[in-house]
């Protein structure tokens, strides 16, 4: 499981499991980083059921 995020800057990927860490990083900001691995952490739960529903389907 994992997910993508982008933005103007530059793109990256997360891995979910078995933990949730950065897996690939292209032109983003540490900071940039820091912040989305506090959401991602945050908002973890609501990843996984979207991830489920969207690929169990």
């Amino acid at each position: 499981m994992h997910i993508h995020v982008a933005d103007a800057d530059g793109q990256a990927k997360f891995w979910m499991e078995p933990e949730i860490e950065l897996a690939r990083n292209y032109g983003l900001k540490e900071n940039v980083l820091s912040d989305l691995l506090e959401v991602i952490t945050e908002r973890e739960q609501e990843i996984r059921d979207a991830w489920n529903d969207h690929f169990e389907n």
